[in-house]
């Protein structure tokens, strides 16, 4: 008989466990609950966090996040207003805002994930179309950040937008949002992930920036060449004027070292006879020495001043 009370206590304790963890639910803080009947909902969502009850066996709780959601969009290649094809790769993130009308409409996350292809992928497909490439990868109309002439030829090659990237995605979120306000969710922020060239657009684009390297190389080169030649005529102008100044002032030096000596040939001349006399003995003996040697024969009057000298040896 005891063995009997306490299997029937058992199985009471086990139904009332059964019934327990049938009637009672747990909400978290980062869930939020529908509950449903025969797979219709009752009642509005349970946002609360705490411990719940639900009617047993009839009803069943439907946990949706309520944290922020990751949506991450397959790359795509798509053709810009200025017929350039491009690879746009894109995410969003996105939050459940009406538990209701989300079990209602998409029921779960791959359903939601499946709708916010379409539409993300739509939205993204239309700005890209209506929109220039410099509008997509540009957000603001800035000034070139280096200085000298490769600014200048940049800023020069800088498109002015009137648009600008973060514009056209804030444009995304608005019309998305319009497109899935009945859907309980909300599209918090979307963002291009990565823009790239087609493959077959990428090697014009490497030409052009070739050439465009090449044009400030030229450019560069060309201001060299101008300043090299500026700085030789300087050179040579400067030289040519430093040679005339040289030159004159050596033949100022030459007129008066020849003023002074003639001065002193002059000076020694006049003085007395004697002094004449000696004075062109010198000079007949430097005469002598300079043009005579051992083996120079001459062929002189007797009456030559040159020979005067030479008589009285003997």
């Amino acid at each position: 008989m005891k063995e009997l009370k306490g299997i029937g206590l058992f199985v009471v304790l086990g139904v009332i466990a059964l019934i327990a963890t049938q009637a009672l639910y747990v909400v978290s803080e980062t869930n939020q609950v529908i509950i449903t009947q025969f797979g219709e909902p009752r009642g509005e969502a349970v946002t609360e966090p705490g411990l719940k009850v639900k009617t047993p066996f009839l009803q069943k709780a439907n946990y949706f996040e309520k944290r922020y959601l990751e949506w991450d969009g397959d790359p795509n290649q798509v053709p810009t207003k200025d017929k350039v094809f491009i690879y746009v790769d894109t995410y969003a993130r996105w939050q459940i805002t009406d538990p209701l009308k989300y079990f209602e409409r998409l029921g779960n996350e791959r359903g939601a994930q499946s709708r916010l292809d379409d539409i993300l992928d739509g939205e993204t497909r239309n700005a890209v179309a209506g929109h220039d490439l410099v509008e997509l990868i540009r957000s603001t109309n800035r000034e070139a950040s280096q200085e000298g002439v490769i600014a200048d030829i940049a800023q020069d090659s800088l498109q002015s937008i009137s648009v600008g990237r973060g514009v056209i995605q804030d444009q995304i979120v608005e019309l998305a949002n319009q497109r899935a306000e009945d859907l309980g969710i909300e599209i918090l922020d979307f963002r291009f992930k990565r823009i790239n060239y087609a493959e077959e657009v990428r090697r014009t684009v490497y030409d052009r920036m070739i050439s465009e390297r090449n044009r400030i190389a030229d450019k560069f080169r060309s201001e060299g060449q101008g300043e090299s030649s500026r700085i030789n005529g300087e050179k040579e102008r400067e030289l040519l004027r430093i040679q005339s100044e040289a030159f004159r002032e050596a033949e100022t030096i030459r007129g008066r070292a020849d003023a002074q000596a003639a001065a002193i040939y002059n000076a020694a001349y006049n003085r007395t006879s004697a002094a004449r006399d000696l004075y062109s003995f010198t000079k007949s003996m430097e005469a002598y020495r300079n043009t005579i040697d051992s083996e120079t024969s001459l062929i002189i009057s007797t009456n030559s001043e040159f020979y005067k000298y030479l008589n009285s040896i003997d």
